[in-house]
């Protein structure tokens, strides 16, 4: 297949987990996706997600690691981080660079505190160390829409506050046709990982965090806020701050040259 793309998933306590892997670069890449997550996974988008980061493929084989297919109530960041680890050492995966976005970026937070021998570089993109009014806001509103099983207003104001104004005049005009697509047969999962969020608070410890990390925002993030990522890159050390002005929460879709400028500085000299 394409890039050696693969459709594959590794048993968690006897739950699945589903992940794509593709590349054939001698360095291991792993990548955590945000909340969306919880509304649908990466199973069977393996080529999909292989031609977005086809940048990626040269240099490095690359994992995207969906949370278990099914969560008990009260999962946390920390179990999800714990079940990764698990996961890699039934891959065999010794050592990588991890990159999460949002909820996959408090993920990476926690698995380098946990397990900093593991993790050799680290790429922390729109996401946040703790809890913030907007961040709430944002997390409140989504698990009200879900609650009410209000998938039309869940995607809408998803996309809303995750877009430019530049990229929201196109994808208003597929609403009609997205807002029917893709509702999960619950919103359990989705309301297990969006209540994690909430709880998630890694800002005391932030000073563990010892590999070479880069913190990407935007300034005009309206999920989780630019000051989410200047205040981690005031606590962890050897770590680069890059803001992109006039983008929000969906810097990696809509930033020009995102990947490019990711692969630099995972592949410069430390």
């Amino acid at each position: 297949m394409l890039y050696n793309a693969k459709n594959k998933s590794v048993l968690v306590h006897n739950v699945s987990m589903n992940y794509v892997e593709f590349g054939s670069g001698t360095k291991t890449l792993v990548l955590l996706p945000g909340l969306v997550d919880g509304l649908r996974n990466v199973k069977g988008q393996a080529l999909n997600l292989a031609l977005f980061y086809r940048e990626f493929t040269k240099d490095f084989k690359v994992y995207i690691f969906s949370r278990k297919d099914i969560l008990q109530e009260g999962y946390s960041i920390e179990d999800m981080a714990t079940d990764l680890k698990i996961a890699f050492n039934i891959l065999g995966i010794e050592k990588c660079y991890l990159l999460g976005a949002s909820q996959g970026g408090m993920i990476a937070q926690r698995f380098a505190i946990e397990y900093p021998d593991i993790v050799e570089k680290l790429i922390i993109a729109v996401s946040a160390s703790r809890t913030n009014s907007i961040l709430q806001n944002s997390i409140n509103c989504w698990i009200d829409c879900a609650e009410g099983d209000d998938y039309k207003s869940l995607i809408i104001d998803t996309m809303e506050k995750t877009y430019s104004p530049k990229r929201l005049k196109i994808y208003r005009l597929t609403y009609p046709v997205l807002t029917r697509i893709g509702k999960p047969k619950d919103f359990i999962r989705f309301l297990i990982q969006a209540r994690a969020c909430l709880a998630h608070n890694t800002y005391n410890e932030l000073e563990r965090i010892n590999c070479p990390t880069m913190i990407i925002g935007g300034d005009d993030d309206k999920v989780v806020g630019i000051n989410a990522s200047l205040e981690m890159a005031k606590k962890i050390k050897n770590s680069q701050l890059v803001i992109y002005e006039g983008l929000g929460h969906a810097v990696y879709e809509e930033a020009k040259g995102f990947n490019i400028q990711v692969i630099k500085f995972l592949l410069e000299e430390i």
